[in-house]
């Protein structure tokens, strides 16, 4: 199938060839009819895209400074390497749509195989919607009208949090598409509506109801406190797109006391007190299309907002506009500027610059490939040995999985949606990019299954790759509960000895550093300790999800045990966690105390609550009165251990002799990377730490 795409370091559009997607759970698979562009969003998307890097770093002075901790932390060329991969991916462009239903996911009742909905999808001919982000369209609804949903809903969303009356004075900011939808609905709410925009002819679109003003030829001002008979605006809407302040300036000024603002758009935020002071004025941004909006469990999982507490979410906005416009009171025919279809994109995407461009309409072809799979490559792979499939096309893969393969027997790809996997196929010259993962499994051809999805699909997919007689590589963690972790012992305990092997992304081992350490301590005993400078992420991340992301000490801090059990060469005996804060299985600022089998000590301080210029992974053992001290896994200093003093390098925490190894053991056989039962004990010594915190106390192994 087809989709447009946006590449944020070149600026090229692009309606690229990708593999449709599998319809999910609480998800439904729809043949899309029509798509609009977002004239306002996606304009200053591609114009970002086109810009130079100095340009993108002027518009984005806070990744400036990220960049500028990263380079401190782990090095120039590291930090350029992450810049350049962030800037170089591709992004699907579009976000409202109308289509027909071709597939139901499991769990959806009230939708059926057939129907005309709308959704918040990409400009793709097939798209895969939760069932909250998709609503039904009325019979008599034109496709025309309905593509104009979502979008609506962002203007019905900001009026919403303006909550004004009938009979208000209401200032629209900004006349684009969400602008003079905000102003004509404005008006169906009884509103008395003034538009203002430079732009003569968008000024002319708006309903002969809404009063216009130029406000680089009108003092906005004066007009509107003549208009109000001095009092001022009861509300404004900030619908324009600009870096500039006074856009907010002049809208704290054409405000009445103790009126509200919203901000739709994209502005200046740099605030006058005394503006807002004198008139104590309310400042709100609007997010989107409602409540709901960035919530993983109302989008992704489908749990409703109870309507008693939470009226207007996002669907339930999608069904106003919808009845809106089946009653004939929202008329958005007007706006239309172009219908066009979508293989002349290119054409679309050039006028969305033009003043007369407010809502352009992309018409899908009605015969579209539903193919999960997508052919890039001619490169031939039968016969040889180590021919790889990757299932996972996050940043893990893209920015450090392929760059270490290149050059490989690399034949699949595989994500979700088929659209990062086909980006990542096309640039890595892989021959197949796939929605479907099976596709990897059943190919007899695949030796070695590689797999860097989210934490909660990794037992599965070892198990099942396990079954189809595949090597297998898995990105930490191995799983996140213990069940799982069970039924992976038991299904490798009756496989055949041989043909199948299992390794853990555990790569700090491999790093040169570890290897160093281990030739220097040998077998002896030592206390080690092992600082991680994690970093802050955000409560509401996947990561911290137990039942998605397993929480950072199942799903990062296992790294450090695996670590620990390489430098000791020892099984842990038991564990005691101790945190910071809330002592919950999500904790990311604990302590871990380690005890040995062989009488070694450890303890993995692993917080998140430090300063990103830090290092962020500090190792110290102390043995038989010698040091070693790692910092960052760029410098080994040694104390005591004459004649060595130091080993120092490029940050290398071992991924490539990890990769390397690994492809060398499948091709050729040999023992496996790390033991099976080292594996199995990481993650239950992951597991035990989490128990110790809830009880408490020590916990034996």
């Amino acid at each position: 199938m087809k989709q447009l795409t946006q590449n944020l370091r070149t600026g090229e559009t692009a309606l690229q060839e990708v593999p449709a997607p599998l319809v999910r759970k609480g998800c439904v698979l729809i043949r899309i009819h029509k798509s609009l562009i977002s004239s306002g969003t996606e304009r200053m998307l591609v114009k970002f895209s086109q810009a130079n890097l100095l340009e993108k770093a002027r518009q984005q002075p806070e990744k400036v400074k990220l960049a500028v901790s990263k380079i401190k932390s782990d090095g120039l060329v590291p930090a350029i390497r992450t810049i350049y991969n962030k800037l170089d991916q591709l992004i699907p462009l579009g976000y409202s749509n109308v289509g027909t239903i071709i597939a139901i996911g499991e769990g959806i009742q009230d939708l059926k195989v057939g129907d005309r909905v709308i959704s918040n999808g990409p400009h793709a001919e097939i798209v895969c919607v939760s069932r909250n982000l998709v609503a039904k369209v009325p019979d008599h609804v034109p496709d025309e009208d309905a593509v104009f949903t979502v979008i609506a809903s962002v203007a019905l969303q900001g009026i919403r949090l303006l909550s004004p009356a009938i009979g208000e004075t209401v200032v629209v900011t900004g006349l684009g598409l969400t602008g003079l939808l905000t102003a004509e609905i404005l008006r169906l709410n009884g509103c008395r509506v003034i538009g203002i925009d430079p732009d003569e002819q968008k000024r002319a679109i708006a309903s002969k109801d809404i009063i216009t003003l130029n406000p680089d030829m009108t003092d906005a001002e004066k007009f509107v406190a003549e208009l109000t008979n001095g009092m001022g605006a009861d509300g404004v809407i900030i619908t324009a797109s600009s870096r500039s302040d006074s856009i907010i300036s002049q809208a704290a000024h054409i405000s009445r006391k103790r009126g509200k603002i919203v901000l739709i758009g994209v502005t200046g935020l740099h605030l006058n007190r005394a503006d807002f002071y004198e008139k104590e004025l309310t400042f709100q941004v609007s997010c989107s299309y409602g409540p709901g909006r960035n919530d993983h469990n109302y989008e992704q999982k489908g749990i409703d907002y109870p309507l008693p507490f939470a009226r207007w979410t996002e669907n339930r906005n999608f069904q106003a506009i919808l009845e809106l416009l089946s009653s004939g009171s929202l008329n958005v025919r007007p706006l239309i500027s172009e219908i066009i279809p979508l293989a002349d994109f290119k054409r679309a995407y050039k006028n969305i610059s033009s003043s007369k461009s407010v809502a352009i309409i992309l018409d899908y072809p009605k015969v579209v490939s539903n193919r999960s799979v997508t052919r890039f490559s001619d490169k031939i792979l039968a016969g040889r040995k180590g021919v790889t499939g990757i299932i996972g096309a996050g940043n893990f893969t893209r920015t450090t999985m392929l760059p270490l393969l290149k050059g490989t027997e690399l034949k699949y790809i595989a994500s979700t949606d088929g659209f990062s996997a086909a980006e990542l196929a096309r640039r890595y010259n892989i021959p197949f990019a796939t929605s479907d993962f099976q596709e990897i499994l059943n190919d007899k051809e695949i030796d070695l299954v590689m797999i860097t999805t989210q934490h909660q699909q990794h037992a599965a997919m070892v198990l099942e790759s396990l079954l189809a007689g595949k090597h297998v590589f898995v990105e930490k963690p191995l799983a996140i509960f213990q069940a799982e972790l069970d039924e992976i012992t038991n299904v490798w305990q009756k496989l055949e000895p041989g043909p199948v092997s299992l390794t853990v992304g555990y790569n700090r081992r491999f790093s040169p550093h570890a290897r160093k350490m281990k030739l220097l301590l040998k077998d002896s005993l030592m206390n080690v300790v092992i600082t991680v400078n994690a970093g802050f992420i955000p409560a509401e991340s996947w990561v911290h999800d137990r039942a998605r992301g397993g929480g950072r000490i199942i799903g990062e801090a296992c790294h450090f045990v695996d670590f620990f059990i390489f430098i000791t060469g020892s099984r842990i005996e038991a564990v005691c966690m101790n945190s910071a804060g809330n002592a919950c299985e999500t904790a990311d600022n604990a302590s871990m105390l380690l005890k040995c089998e062989n009488g070694s000590t450890g303890v993995i301080n692993y917080f998140s609550n430090g300063n990103n210029a830090y290092a962020k992974e500090r190792i110290e053992v102390y043995s038989l009165g010698r040091t070693l001290i790692l910092d960052n896994f760029r410098t080994l200093t040694g104390y005591g251990f004459s004649p060595f003093t130091k080993l120092k390098t490029q940050q290398d925490k071992g991924h490539k002799q990890q990769f390397g190894r690994l492809l060398e053991m499948v091709k050729n056989g040999g023992a496996p990377l790390i033991p099976f039962e080292e594996i199995i004990h990481t993650s239950r010594v992951t597991f035990a730490a989490l128990e110790s915190l809830k009880t408490f106390s020590w916990v034996k192994i």
